[in-house]
């Protein structure tokens, strides 16, 4: 575990999955991320890597070869390596291992970097190639953040802040976690989205179009807010759980299959390709 601190946040980090699981505003002493209820969803920020949503048959192909994937890969759920740590900066490993390759065959060193900047959190993610073939792999966050912010609030007082005003389009989600290639308007009048109990009826709302590469959680009721800024991420997910009280951003490279369309890996949408030798980096921002 690792614990962040400045005069603006402070930050704990779960070895297991290098995984956020809070951010306190030491202002208001708000807690910002869902605490992980098991009884509705019991994560707080995974990171997904090496595969971002679901595989048909729960299957990765690699090269003719078949290898038994879960939804969002294998990293949130395996113990990472303290590489170093201060007040502002922890950097954890993940390195291939026997265990790993057994999922995955390739050589990496995956590691996850926090960095505390004022009233901000950078997530870092680095993959290091140690093959000597290309290494296909996806990539992203899944932070959930708590709503209502405030006692004696609801669910229904916040909104998505867009940063930019467009027509929003939704790639819908078979019930299975697979696109279906139908999409549908999200109606965001002014560019806010509000948030509504059965606004993720129909699963996560996936945008693959943004021309917004920040969004912010608000109400009218307050000026607290909190944002995550995406430059690096081609796509973004929008997904809360009921009964749950939070919001998950999830900046993504990479995402689920299709119904009917199992590609191998380097065929896979928006994959990711590191050459031997080279290094990976993305960065996504949590503000306060």
């Amino acid at each position: 575990m690792a614990i962040l601190e400045n005069e603006f946040l402070k930050v704990t980090i779960n070895a297991i999955g290098a995984e956020l699981t809070s951010i306190i505003n030491k202002e208001t002493q708000n807690e910002h991320l869902w605490q992980a209820d098991p009884a509705v969803w019991g994560r707080h920020a995974p990171n997904l890597f090496p595969v971002v949503g679901g595989l048909i048959n729960n299957e990765l192909l690699v090269d003719g070869a078949v290898f038994k994937m879960e939804r969002h890969g294998f990293a949130r759920n395996m113990e990472f390596i303290l590489l170093e740590s201060d007040e502002e900066h922890a950097v954890f490993s993940l390195p291939s291992s026997e265990k790993t390759i057994h999922l995955y065959p390739y050589k990496f060193d995956f590691q996850v970097l926090y960095t505390l900047i004022e009233n901000a959190l950078r997530i870092t993610y680095k993959l290091i190639s140690h093959d000597k073939k290309d290494i296909f792999f996806s990539v992203g966050g899944h932070p959930a953040f708590k709503v209502p912010f405030n006692p004696g609030e609801n669910y229904e007082d916040y909104y998505l802040e867009f940063e930019t005003e467009q027509k929003l389009t939704a790639h819908r989600l078979s019930p299975e976690g697979f696109f279906t290639g139908e999409t549908s308007p999200i109606p965001s009048p002014g560019n806010r989205v509000y948030l509504t109990r059965d606004l993720f009826e129909q699963d996560a709302l996936v945008f693959k179009d943004l021309t917004s590469r920040e969004i912010s959680i608000k109400s009218d009721k307050h000026s607290e807010s909190v944002s995550v800024e995406f430059p690096h991420f081609n796509y973004l997910g929008i997904w809360a759980k009921k009964p749950g009280d939070f919001v998950c951003i999830e900046p993504w490279l990479g995402c689920a299959d299709t119904v009917g369309k199992h590609a191998d890996i380097s065929r896979k949408e928006d994959i990711q390709r590191l050459k031997p030798g080279h290094v990976f980096e993305a960065a996504y921002f949590i503000s306060i």
